[in-house]
């Protein structure tokens, strides 16, 4: 099969081998489970449409921005590698449909990037659990990956959960999903194609963090590919489980940090203390009261701590990436614009 092609699996089929792989694995979650089927994760929840799963056709954008009626809830974004988990509301969303379908949601709480091109597929989840019944929205990619999750808190307001279902379920609930399989990975362009002299120039030019996309496309380079190229002052490669001593610290300090982690649809963002640490496995957590982290310590591949220069001086950060290359994490100090970053935070950048 190619890379356009499109996938369809036969419904009974699926059905019948996800009921037995539950039986074998109740406890495996379901994004784990598509993975072990071969299958994404939209389809094996296809498979319950109409009963416990509620295909919805929703403007993406639009959906958004009536979820503030279910009042406090828990946003979940997550790639491969790293779950990242927020409550708050969706009190703030901004559309920019002009500029590629993004937008944003600026709550105190759920501080989220959308990129909503890469939104296609939404459905209302109703699922038992030992806690009772588990509410969510979900949203996914073509491709049937996650991108967003919304879940219901003990005191959100299900009445609006069941009427969002009820005014958006769409007339039929196909039991069967199209996916596109996902594409091969774009080729970094070779080292020496790249005018590493003219983009380090551009680099320290820079007045603001948001230049740096910019920059890396007017270039042609992948984004640690820009690391790799970047002088030893504005990016060094530093241990892959630096993110432990980084979290650690900043729990042990109570400093105020920036956690950001995303796909293609979303980016999700942690603004302020860290608490509760603890390892399970090989999965590091932050296990706080309004936001959790989950990162898979197996799959974090690189790290790097970078450095940018802003119009409130440089602005430094790290950056975890997994072995295709993707960016899957971001970590900076709390800011406001105007403000110089914190001396602490250098130092412990600096130490990594």
């Amino acid at each position: 099969m190619n890379n356009t092609a499109i996938q369809t699996i036969n419904n009974s089929e699926l059905n019948t081998r996800w009921q037995e792989f539950k039986e074998r694995n109740p406890k495996t979650r379901i994004r784990d489970a598509a993975i072990a089927l071969g299958v994404s994760e939209a389809e094996l929840l296809a498979t319950n449409g109409g009963e416990t799963v509620t295909r919805l056709d929703v403007d993406f954008g639009k959906f958004l921005t009536e979820l503030d009626a279910l009042g406090r809830v828990m946003a979940l974004t997550r790639n491969d590698e790293i779950v990242h988990e927020r409550k708050g509301r969706y009190s703030r969303v901004e559309l920019f449909p002009e500029h590629n379908n993004m937008g944003q949601v600026l709550d105190e709480g759920i501080d989220l990037r959308l990129f909503l091109s890469h939104w296609h597929l939404a459905f209302a989840v109703q699922e038992e659990s030992p806690h009772g019944t588990r509410r969510s929205f979900q949203f996914f990619d073509a491709r049937g990956t996650a991108v967003h999750k919304v879940f219901l808190l003990d005191d959100s307001n299900i009445e609006a959960f069941d009427e969002f279902i009820s005014r958006y379920k769409t007339q039929d609930q196909p039991q069967t999903l199209t996916v596109t399989p996902k594409p091969e990975p774009t080729k970094e362009k070779p080292d020496d194609e790249i005018d590493v002299e003219g983009f380090r120039d551009g680099w320290s030019k820079m007045t603001d963090t948001h230049e740096f996309f910019q920059l890396t496309r007017k270039f042609g380079v992948s984004r640690e590919q820009a690391l790799r190229l970047a002088s030893n002052e504005m990016a060094r490669k530093v241990s892959r489980e630096s993110y432990k001593k980084v979290l650690e610290e900043s729990a042990k300090n109570e400093s105020r940090i920036m956690v950001f982690v995303g796909n293609a649809g979303v980016i999700q963002i942690h603004s302020g203390r860290v608490k509760n640490i603890k390892t399970v496995g090989n999965w590091f957590n932050v296990l706080d009261p309004d936001f959790n982290l989950h990162i898979n310590e197996d799959r974090i591949a690189n790290a790097y701590v970078v450095r940018k220069p802003t119009s409130d001086g440089f602005v430094t950060s790290l950056e975890l990436f997994n072995e295709r290359g993707d960016n899957i994490a971001l970590f900076f100090s709390k800011r406001k614009p105007g403000e110089v970053e914190n001396d602490n935070w250098r130092e412990l950048l600096a130490s990594c």
